[in-house]
């Protein structure tokens, strides 16, 4: 049977990494992070998956994605990621969502809310340490924590940053970020002001640095079974959570020479079966790895016939002779197959994060317990 293109979704495997990561950090509150559709994974079934599994703490990036997660029965605390909207704070109330505090104006614009009658949502306070990004600036970071001594009324219960190159070789600029930060925590301690929730790390840096002071760790991609670098210690045994797999719609035999797709790029070099995948780049598959790309099809790679089109792409099957509507194996783990989203992304240039984010336009998404 032809069908679009199918991105299977294992929360099976979901749940066993976040066990995975949990049993490394035993005594941290895993903040599974879920924007962005879960990484292109589906938020609200990742989240609810996850939530079954013992895991009280979610990151989005906007309101609306949380007040999703809240209209489908989400119960654990969920903090947003982007710049306060002073508009929407009583949003953030009546979902009980976590906003962010990163920028100075933040604290006056929040204390006149609550003076014309408005009621504080909770608060993490968000530091610039080196990310250039949301944040209050380090060096505004200490004033900004006496201005909130000053302001009781304003619910800033957590305090975090963001590195920037946790997930690199050379981690000396994460150190000195990390360095920064434990100067505002030891600030911050000598002037009273506690904050119950303490968080920094990535996927990148519960892997490279120390947690010590943090009561949480962020944990984004590696949930979803790929590892955010190459430069990474890669210890834990994870698994991919996105079987991303297409219908192959025609198969034709071509001559030695005959040129393939677009631009004539590429060209066999013997008689062989040419496959018609009917997935393209508008469905998430990049378009540059058909420079040295390939799928799997009944535990053998075969690679990509010339350049990735809009709807579809070819594959060289040899002399193997699909069947109409077979599947082949785009990324991820069927069980007896895998391809990695990594080795993707280092061949192309990119990241999972790219990859994983990319995967829509006609493609269903089935999920399996």
């Amino acid at each position: 049977m032809i069908s679009n293109p199918k991105a299977i979704i294992h929360l099976d495997r979901l749940c066993a990494n976040y066990e995975l990561i949990k049993k490394k950090l035993p005594n941290k509150q895993i903040m599974s992070v879920v924007k962005a559709n879960a990484y292109g994974h589906g938020s609200v079934e990742c989240a609810l998956a996850l939530e079954k599994s013992g895991c009280k703490s979610f990151a989005v990036f906007t309101i609306d994605e949380g007040i999703e997660l809240r209209n489908a029965g989400v119960q654990s605390e969920i903090l947003v990621f982007s710049r306060m909207d002073i508009h929407r704070l009583s949003d953030a109330v009546i979902n009980n969502l976590i906003l962010n505090i990163c920028d100075k104006s933040d604290l006056l614009e929040i204390d006149n809310y609550i003076n014309n009658g408005g009621i504080s949502p909770i608060f993490h306070l968000k530091v610039d340490t080196g990310m250039t990004r949301l944040g209050i600036d380090y060096n505004d970071a200490f004033e900004t924590i006496k201005k909130l001594k000053k302001y009781p009324q304003i619910n800033c219960e957590g305090i975090y940053s963001h590195f920037s190159t946790a997930d690199e070789g050379d981690l000396s600029y994460a150190l000195n970020q990390l360095e920064k930060f434990n100067a505002i925590l030891k600030l911050a301690d000598e002037m009273g002001v506690s904050f119950k929730a303490i968080h920094f790390s990535n996927s990148g840096a519960l892997l490279n640095l120390n947690q010590k002071r943090m009561t949480h760790v962020r944990v984004g991609m590696m949930l979803y079974g790929a590892y955010p670098s190459n430069e990474v210690p890669q210890e834990l045994i994870i698994n991919p959570v996105m079987e991303f797999k297409a219908s192959i719609v025609q198969v034709r035999r071509a001559l030695s020479g005959t040129k393939v797709s677009y631009g004539g790029v590429y060209k066999t070099e013997s008689d062989t079966n040419i496959g018609v995948i009917q997935c393209g780049f508008a469905d998430g598959l990049p378009r540059p790895w058909y420079k040295e790309g390939f799928v799997s099809f009944e535990g053998r790679s075969f690679e990509i016939a010339g350049r990735i089109c809009m709807d579809q792409f070819m594959v060289n099957f040899e002399e193997v002779e699909p069947t109409i509507g077979d599947e082949v194996l785009l990324f991820g783990s069927n069980g007896n197959e895998k391809i990695k989203m990594e080795t993707i992304a280092n061949h192309i240039d990119s990241t999972p994060y790219v990859i994983s984010t990319s995967i829509g336009g006609r493609t269903k998404r089935i999920f399996k317990d």
